[in-house]
């Protein structure tokens, strides 16, 4: 049963980040660029735990 929840949940957040997709496009985008503008943070800082 449990197994059977999960996919159902999946789905949901699957169609929901389709409809969001489709009717916001700016902020799906802007999304995706502060997910990914996290990881950049991320490698900035260790970098400059590198150098010191």
């Amino acid at each position: 049963m449990l197994n059977w929840v999960r996919k159902a949940l999946l789905v949901l957040v699957i169609t929901f980040a389709v409809f969001y997709l489709f009717t916001n496009p700016q902020g799906a985008a802007a999304a995706v660029r502060g997910f990914f503008g996290l990881f950049a943070s991320i490698g900035t800082f260790f970098t400059a735990l590198a150098r010191g």
